[in-house]
């Protein structure tokens, strides 16, 4: 029982960092920000990977399966934008 108040406060205590951090930048870097950040989500699904490998009960490993799609899904999704803006920069001429 104690670890798993040690991982709550963990938890809580990221999302509460997490969230001060990205409430203080400016919007107009928010985009650049998150596509140099993408290489550290990638980090993120092989601890997920590690964790959900490790688990032993079932419920530590659904819970891992399901840090896995989210880790993933932030991946894809810093990938999707650094490709809109990307895109933007495009000149009209020539390129695909």
């Amino acid at each position: 029982m104690t670890q798993f108040l040690v991982l709550l406060v963990v938890l809580v205590i990221a999302a509460v960092l997490g969230y001060k951090v990205i409430s203080e930048v400016p919007s107009l870097l928010h985009t650049p920000l998150m596509s140099g950040m993408n290489a550290l989500s990638g980090i993120t699904v092989v601890g997920a990977l590690v964790a959900t490998g490790a688990a032993v009960a079932w419920g530590h490993t659904f819970l891992g399966m399901v840090a896995v799609v989210l880790a993933t899904v932030n991946v894809v999704g810093g990938f999707v934008v650094t490709h809109r803006m990307l895109k933007m920069f495009r000149s009209g001429r020539g390129g695909s």
